[in-house]
């Protein structure tokens, strides 16, 4: 569900949009001044321009017509022109920093501020979509930041200085008819273009859905397969294509509409001036250089005006294209460290849970009253059914959530009072599910400690029992495991998983099912080695198999979200309980291709 934090985004707040980007701006004030400098004189050189064609073209029409004058005229008419497209090129040279440096900030802290959010946005996330929305966005301050400073700005001061110049030199009447023509262009302009402006947000939404259904089929590519629903997804994805096909149409021939209005009265207000001019000629009142002139203003100020209105409706699309950006960013993480965030040392850890409770949803609680202790150096295994909240366990531990009632504490500290990067550099967790990134199996164990040597590496990966297989592919360390890791099998993505634990040798661990997905010679060979590295360290165990805990210092029985059973592996058989009747379940299928 969105925030309310973004509606003030999502209904259209402009001003707060440009305000958010005005500190990129300031990092760089000097180029900013610069750039506006050379602006200036570009316009000046540009306004100047027909004023010197003027007395060309009225010193060619004399009688006494002197050489050397209308050299020198045309000479300056021809320094004016290079002025004005050399300074403005500076100028686009000297802001180019400005532009990508802003993007490359922005980005950046869009990039990290998703990082900060809590694990629950991005298990409701749509990565398609929002990867769509992102690049977009990047893309929107470009062209606002360009256009908005270079085209807006200048276009509204040449306005002004034609607008002058002709009050100043001509009838009122020169000037009424052009401001009255700006007048109408730009209200017609802003009209529509706000009207039309829903038909550009529905094009983006329904871009963006397309987009995730694509993305999220593709990821998903063998369980298409295995259903042979091909037809069905391409279905799927040309039905998103169809609504955004039908928005995109609706949003061309509004285009249309607007362009040929803007035209019209474009066309209206030329052909006014024009013949006013011709009149003043044909009276003796005004002298052909003034009829070229007003034309050559004419020309000079309709072009930028024109694009004033195409540069209006592009920057109102990149602010719609902002607009799902800046609502990521205005999203609250829902874990944060507190003012006073504690940095400690956590070797030899002692880790409590104490009288905790917590819901994902306050219609579904998951954990009620749970109360039990890790000593320092020891082990404790969590068993039960599945969806009994064993895995929620470790998450509350990590602090991917915080609890809702109760408390976690290590070493006697609220982890809520800890820094969630000193509390998470002391835990290691090997997942049930392991998902690789889309590099060398050498970065994905290097993960776990990316300063790591060579060696460390090495070692790291012969303790996880991969070294062996490593060795065996062409290309070594340096195989690339595809998306998601993929192209291993998942006892392989399993034991890399394994081996980056333990390069990063943590004082915590957290084994979540971790050799749920091995084989039984590859999970005895693994579980050895796993209590190797668990020797001496605080670990919390989550375990489906009995026969990889019978070892644990103690054993937590769970059902629906609370612990019905405590006690060493021997107790426990001897309790005659829950436990023993799920070893006895287990001992039973042993041997079969599934274990329970």
């Amino acid at each position: 569900m969105r925030p309310s934090s973004t509606a003030p985004i999502e209904g259209g707040n402009n001003w707060k949009t440009l305000k958010t980007l005005l500190p990129y701006l300031l990092q760089y004030k000097w180029r900013v001044a610069l750039a506006l400098s050379l602006l200036v004189l570009a316009k000046l050189a540009n306004v100047a321009v027909p004023l010197v064609l003027k007395d060309i073209v009225d010193q060619m029409a004399a009688k006494d017509l002197a050489l050397a004058l209308p050299v020198t005229l045309i000479l300056g008419y021809g320094a004016l022109r290079l002025s004005s497209a050399v300074l403005g090129e500076m100028r686009d040279a000297v802001f180019a920093k400005v532009t990508q440096g802003a993007i490359r900030k922005i980005a950046l802290q869009v990039f990290e501020h998703l990082h900060r959010l809590s694990l629950r946005f991005h298990l409701e996330r749509q990565t398609g979509g929002m990867s769509r929305d992102i690049d977009r966005g990047t893309k929107g301050i470009s062209f606002l930041l360009n256009f908005t400073l270079f085209n807006i700005l200048p276009t509204l001061v040449e306005i002004g200085l034609v607008a002058a110049i002709l009050l100043q030199k001509y009838h009122w009447t020169f000037a009424a008819v052009t401001f009255a023509t700006i007048a109408l262009y730009i209200g017609f302009t802003l009209g529509v273009t706000e009207w039309r402006m829903h038909f550009r947000r529905d094009m983006n939404d329904l871009d963006s859905k397309a987009n995730t259904r694509a993305i999220d089929s593709l990821i998903n590519y063998e369980t298409v397969k295995y259903f042979g629903n091909e037809r069905w997804e391409a279905e799927r994805y040309d039905h998103s294509l169809s609504k955004w096909e039908s928005a995109a149409v609706k949003n061309q021939v509004s285009l249309s509409f607007l362009n040929a209005g803007q035209a019209s009265i474009i066309a209206v207000g030329v052909t006014l001036l024009v013949g006013m001019a011709a009149n003043g000629v044909v009276k003796g009142t005004m002298t052909l250089g003034d009829l070229v002139l007003v034309n050559a203003f004419l020309l000079q100020l309709y072009g930028p005006l024109n694009f004033l209105g195409f540069v209006y409706r592009e920057i109102k699309n990149s602010l719609a294209d902002m607009e799902k950006m800046f609502g990521l960013m205005a999203r609250n993480a829902e874990i944060k460290d507190s003012d006073n965030a504690k940095t400690v040392n956590l070797d030899n850890a002692s880790v409590e849970f104490s009288n905790v409770d917590f819901a994902y949803d306050s219609n579904r609680p998951i954990l009620h009253g749970i109360s039990f202790q890790i000593p320092a150096g020891k082990t404790v295994a969590v068993v039960g059914s599945s969806g009994a909240g064993k895995s929620t366990l470790s998450r509350l531990l990590y602090r991917f959530y915080d609890v809702n009632q109760g408390a976690i504490r290590i070493n006697g500290h609220d982890v809520r009072e800890l820094a969630q990067s000193n509390l998470r550099a002391q835990i290691g967790i090997v997942p049930q599910d392991t998902v690789l990134f889309n590099d060398t199996i050498y970065y994905n164990i290097a993960y776990g400690k990316p300063s790591a040597s060579r060696e460390e590496v090495i070692e790291a990966a012969k303790s996880a029992h991969i070294y062996d297989f490593i060795m065996q592919l062409p290309d070594g360390f340096d195989t690339t495991v595809g998306e998601r890791g993929l192209k291993l099998s998942g006892g392989e993505k399993q034991r890399v998983a394994i081996a980056r634990t333990v390069l990063k040798n943590p004082p915590i661990l957290i084994f979540d099912e971790a050799t749920s997905a091995l084989d039984s010679q590859t999970e005895k060979a693994i579980q050895a080695e796993l209590k190797a590295i668990s020797a001496n360290r605080t670990t919390l165990v989550v375990a489906h198999r009995l026969s990889t805990i019978s070892d644990a210092d103690e054993i937590l029985v769970m059902q629906h979200g609370q612990i019905v059973e405590r006690g060493t592996h021997r107790q426990l058989l001897a309790a005659a309980g829950v436990y023993a009747q799920m070893w006895a379940l287990q001992l039973h299928d042993e041997g079969e291709p599934q274990a329970i």
